[in-house]
């Protein structure tokens, strides 16, 4: 039985995570055991952060609402409740937006949840 080269193969796959790891600094793009780690460990890291991201943006618009809230006389916490207690289902991400761009349908809002 012929003896199985790998060399094609092996280069191939080298080539593969080098790709992968453009880009990245010194060692970590030109070396394969090096560039494969790092591809593998940024994974982890982009997969963690998409997590993560919907944390960030939701503790933005809480500070938003609050900013914007207590510029109107209310606390962020009295304004979700007296938004719970009117029946009023506005997301926090809705609610970050009114007050950023129509911050005069905010204020109506603000109104209707102190009431």
């Amino acid at each position: 039985m012929p003896r199985i080269k790998r060399s094609n193969a092996k280069r191939k796959r080298h080539k593969k995570w080098l790709k992968r790891a453009k880009g990245f600094r010194g060692t970590r793009s030109t070396v394969f055991k090096k560039a494969k780690e790092a591809t593998l460990k940024a994974g982890q890291y982009a997969y963690r952060d998409r997590r993560k991201k919907k944390t960030a943006l939701r503790s933005r618009w809480q500070v938003q609402i609050n900013a914007a809230s207590r510029a109107e006389g209310l606390s962020y916490s009295r304004l979700i409740h007296g938004l719970q207690q009117a029946n009023i289902a506005l997301d926090r991400k809705v609610l970050a937006e009114l007050a950023e761009k129509n911050p005069d349908i905010f204020k109506k809002v603000v109104d209707q949840a102190k009431a």
